[in-house]
């Protein structure tokens, strides 16, 4: 019977429990153990792995809840055949400008995709979905607000106007990351006045050529809106990381407990 390898290296700040699992996971999906093999018993765990009975079990539980193991009344723990990995994101820096300026490549990877697509397929229903979002940037930038929450609303309007469900989903999951980066973006920006007033006719001319009907014009204005926030955040000067930099915390969703 193959075993799992021992936790050579913790990793600060990560649960015990998750890499466990992990740990198992890794040995699950590289085929140490076959679905419905038995894996080592508690005990055997808990001895090679270097962790205590809670850890394990906790471990264990976590394996189940993603459908790689199932427990059997009597018998053990059995292993299951392993769908596809679920997709995750490991920030090592959130508070970086490099994480940033990363997030902000997969936005725009993503959103000039979306951009296009909508330009293709919205109605006029989704045209004033995506007018009504964009005013209600200006709205709370005029009332004092970061505008964060509205910037992220303006971007899911344009995928919903995709019409392509699963783009959508993906920018929903994304949203716990993006939501940092552009918070932190959005800080940078109302710094100057030339970075607000460029914003605002970045999110425009992305709005017109949805509203014109011309693909390669929206995807254009997306691709050069995500390329000038990069050159923004560029542009920020040290003193602007030490006091915002925390601003990016929300990168890292919390941890599930």
């Amino acid at each position: 019977m193959n075993t799992p390898p021992s936790l050579a290296t913790i990793k600060p700040g990560a649960k015990l429990a998750e890499q466990v699992a992990d740990v198992l996971e890794q040995q699950i999906r590289g085929g140490s153990w076959q679905a419905g093999e038995k894996l080592p018993s508690e005990a055997v765990l808990v001895q090679q792995l270097g962790v205590s009975r809670t850890v394990v079990r906790e471990a264990i539980s976590r394996l189940k809840s993603r459908g790689l193991v199932e427990a059997r009344q009597g018998s053990g723990v059995f292993a299951c055949a392993p769908g596809v990995a679920p997709l995750s994101f490991e920030m090592p820096a959130p508070g970086s400008r490099e994480t940033v300026l990363q997030i902000v490549e997969v936005r725009r990877a993503l959103e000039a995709e979306v951009a296009q697509l909508a330009a293709a397929r919205r109605s006029p229903a989704d045209v004033l979905a995506i007018r009504a979002a964009l005013a209600a940037i200006a709205q709370a930038v005029a009332e004092g607000r970061d505008g964060v929450e509205e910037d992220v609303r303006f971007h899911r309007a344009i995928a919903e106007a995709s019409h392509n469900p699963f783009l959508t989903s993906t920018l929903d999951y994304l949203s716990q990351f993006l939501r940092g980066a552009t918070r932190v973006t959005r800080a940078n920006e109302a710094r100057r006045g030339d970075f607000a007033r460029d914003v605002n006719e970045e999110h425009e001319a992305i709005v017109r050529a949805i509203e014109a009907g011309d693909p390669a014009a929206a995807r254009a204005a997306a691709a050069r809106h995500m390329q000038n926030a990069a050159r923004r955040i560029v542009q920020a000067d040290p003193a602007f990381w030490d006091e915002h930099g925390d601003l990016a915390r929300a990168l890292v969703p919390p941890a599930v407990t």
